[in-house]
């Protein structure tokens, strides 16, 4: 199924479901970052996705970085919340959704690499290497407030 992004776009299809997600903001003892290229828009992203009926919102992000990676994590901290409005996902099927997405920091505690049927390639990257990557803004935003290492989590 195919997915279109929109951010800030007055053409943009209107919504018409809200999807609470979580992602998770992978890092190696190196400080590299864990990300997917998508098999539905081809960008680069953060593993995540929906939660489910019996997730909690950590739980969600476990879930998700499991299925799309292969690998078991522990999550470790809060990178943020991110609900902005202007951010529209269009899928093929007919769903136009508004996210709400709470990022976590996570470490691997387990698995192993494996695509999955979500993925086109896993890679590890420094992130100095990201900024020709081809990504959604939003998915540049939560990278970029993980690396500022800050004290408190991004609301917004």
């Amino acid at each position: 199924m195919a997915r279109t992004e929109f951010f800030g776009d007055p053409n943009a299809p209107e919504p018409n479901s809200l999807v609470v997600a979580a992602s998770a903001v992978v890092a190696d003892g190196q400080g590299r970052i864990l990300l997917q290229r998508r098999a539905d828009s081809g960008k680069w992203a953060l593993p995540g996705g929906g939660m489910e009926m019996f997730d909690s919102l950590p739980g969600t992000a476990v879930r998700e970085v499991k299925e799309e990676t292969g690998l078991d994590i522990e999550v470790t901290g809060l990178v943020g919340t991110y609900t902005d409005p202007r951010h529209v996902i269009a899928y093929s099927d007919g769903e136009v959704r508004r996210q709400f997405n709470v990022c976590f920091r996570a470490r691997v505690v387990g698995g192993a690499l494996a695509i999955s049927d979500e993925s086109l390639e896993l890679r590890w990257f420094d992130p100095s290497a990201l900024d020709d990557l081809p990504m959604h803004h939003t998915q540049r935003l939560r990278i970029s407030h993980y690396l500022e290492h800050r004290s408190t989590p991004y609301l917004g």
